[in-house]
C-alpha cells in the first residue's frame, strides 16, 4: 500500500495555510478540476498572504499493473511502458504548471507517486493534512464503473478530508 515518491517539484506549502490537493490525470476532466479549483480558491493573486496551498498529484502506475499478467516476453516491454508512463507524467505536470501560471499561481507543490490513484490521493491528503479534496469526474456510466472502477467514488469515501468531485459541463 505504500507509495514510492517519483518526483516532486514545487514549494512547500506554506506553513498555516490550508492545503487544497488536487489529483490528476491526462484527462481533460482533470485538466477542467484543476482550473475549477485556481478559478474559485486562487483567483485572486493580490491577497497576501494566500489563504490556501496547492498541492497537484498524479500517480503514476508501475509497468507491472500495465502489463500485468501478459505472459511470455512481458519483461521485454517493461522499459517501453515506464518510458510510456514517465511521459504521460511529465506531460500531466507541464500542463498543470502552464495552467497554473496562467493564471498567476506560482506557489504549486507537483508529485508524481507510483501507485494505484486511488492509494496515492488518499496518503497525499493525509501526508499534507489537506482541509480538500479537488478531483474530476470523468462521467462514467454504472456499467463502467463496475468494471474500471472510480477513484473518485473511492477517495470520496475514504479520504480524511471534503472531496470535491467536479464535473465538466456538457456542451
Amino acid at each position: 500500500m505504500a507509495s514510492e515518491a517519483a518526483g516532486s517539484e514545487g514549494t512547500k506549502p506554506a506553513e498555516g495555510n490550508k492545503v487544497v490537493v488536487v489529483g490528476m490525470d491526462e484527462s481533460e476532466h482533470s485538466y477542467y478540476a484543476l482550473q475549477w479549483t485556481l478559478d474559485r480558491f486562487f483567483a485572486d493573486p493580490d491577497q497576501r498572504p494566500p489563504l490556501f496551498s496547492l498541492v497537484i498529484v498524479h500517480a503514476k502506475p508501475s509497468p507491472a499493473s500495465v502489463v500485468g499478467l501478459a505472459g511470455p516476453g512481458a519483461a521485454d516491454v517493461f522499459p517501453f511502458v515506464e518510458s510510456d508512463l514517465r511521459k504521460i507524467a511529465a506531460r500531466v505536470v507541464e500542463k498543470a504548471k502552464k495552467i497554473c501560471l496562467e493564471r498567476s499561481v506560482t506557489n504549486v507543490l507537483l508529485e508524481v507517486v507510483e501507485g494505484d490513484a486511488r492509494n496515492v490521493i488518499c496518503e497525499s491528503v493525509d501526508k499534507h493534512q489537506a482541509a480538500m479534496l479537488v478531483m474530476g469526474s470523468h462521467g462514467y456510466g454504472a456499467i463502467k464503473r463496475v468494471l474500471l472502477g472510480s477513484v473518485s467514488d473511492y477517495c470520496v469515501h475514504h479520504a480524511h478530508c471534503s472531496v470535491m468531485v467536479v464535473k465538466k459541463p456538457k456542451h
